[in-house]
């Protein structure tokens, strides 16, 4: 077991399943999760209520707390896992003092709303944390499976390699690989374009494609994500590496993808606020879209798939109009 103190920021399925690697190599996990009583029925139960509940923990191994900052002060590892739509308002009052010095972990996908910003540019921007301080942690990986602890490969992305082989070590497991990258905004921005080919996959599948065209509209899913990268964080990476290609499948095709059944509910008929509110979860993609359509605007980047998730979820475009407009814009 590794002596450096830890704590996990969130307490969504990602955070509970974070939770449950940092245990496999440290004795103790400091832990913030924003409700008094979520607090307090972890500690009392050991489980999470609302998210994997059937992962069990040693409360002796967990220090619980609704208290930010108290949770940050015990911490030489802070791991960020709250939604970026939320990652603003949750920090509130948070002393940036706490994070000096130390690498600042994000497990988070997503863009900031209102900033459109990249989680390490909001970090860089509002704390003044050092980008070589900042590192990722990226798919392709669902928090389910995690839980199941079936084999999964996770990346790490840092500019530091100090930093990378210290997350690293504490991510490592018996069913957890690990790998090492430099490409700090590529790992972001990928798991961010990723959840909006999840939700055009989703209503694809609602409105009954099959896979031959699945097939091909990821195929050129990945075209669109590889343009908007080189334009956007141009930097030598290769697509097709799992980080990129891998978390673009599993989220486009998993039972667990929240975006890919976020996407279903809109081809049934739901609006995307009666979809959030049924599914009691945040898809990311809902707010990645408006984002990165933001983000496009100077460029004027042809993306035809990424265009039609937007059209859908913000211009109110009918599911089925919008994807066989798209069918002609694929090859």
């Amino acid at each position: 077991m590794q002596k450096v103190e830890v704590a996990v920021v969130g307490s969504g399925s990602w955070a509970t399943a974070i939770v449950k690697i940092l245990l496999n190599n440290v004795e103790k996990v400091h832990w913030w999760v924003r409700e008094r009583e979520i607090a307090e029925h972890l500690m009392q139960y050991g489980h999470n209520p609302r998210y994997l509940s059937s992962v069990s923990f040693d409360t002796k191994r967990l220090n619980v707390s609704h208290e930010l900052n108290r949770v940050l002060n015990k911490a030489d590892i802070p791991v960020f896992c709250i939604p970026a739509a939320f990652l603003e308002r949750s920090l509130e009052g948070m002393h940036a003092s706490l994070l000096r010095d130390k690498p600042v972990v994000s497990a988070i996908k997503g863009i900031v709303p209102g900033h459109n910003q990249l989680v390490t540019e909001f970090f860089h921007t509002r704390y003044d944390i050092p980008y070589k301080q900042c590192v990722i942690v990226s798919g392709p990986s669902h928090a389910e499976e995690v839980a199941q602890e079936k084999l999964t490969y996770l990346t790490i992305a840092t500019q530091s390699r100090v930093n990378g082989a210290a997350v690293s070590g504490l991510f490592s497991s018996r069913y957890i690989k690990t790998d090492i990258s430099n490409d700090l905004f590529g790992a972001e921005y990928g798991p961010v374009l990723k959840n909006i080919i999840a939700i055009a996959s989703g209503i694809c599948s609602g409105l009954g494609y099959g896979d031959n065209f699945h097939a091909v509209l990821i195929s050129n899913a990945l075209q669109e994500i590889s343009l908007f990268l080189e334009t956007v964080k141009p930097a030598e990476r290769d697509i097709s590496k799992s980080v990129y290609l891998g978390d673009l499948l599993v989220t486009c095709y998993s039972q667990f993808s929240r975006n890919r059944r976020f996407g279903q509910m809109l081809a049934r008929g739901y609006s995307p606020e009666e979809a959030q509110m049924e599914m009691s979860m945040v898809a990311e993609g809902y707010y990645a879209s408006k984002c990165v359509q933001e983000m496009n605007a100077p460029f004027g980047l042809e993306l035809p798939i990424i265009n039609a998730v937007y059209n859908i979820l913000y211009n109110k475009a009918k599911p089925v109009s919008e994807i066989r407009a798209l069918e002609d814009k694929l090859a």
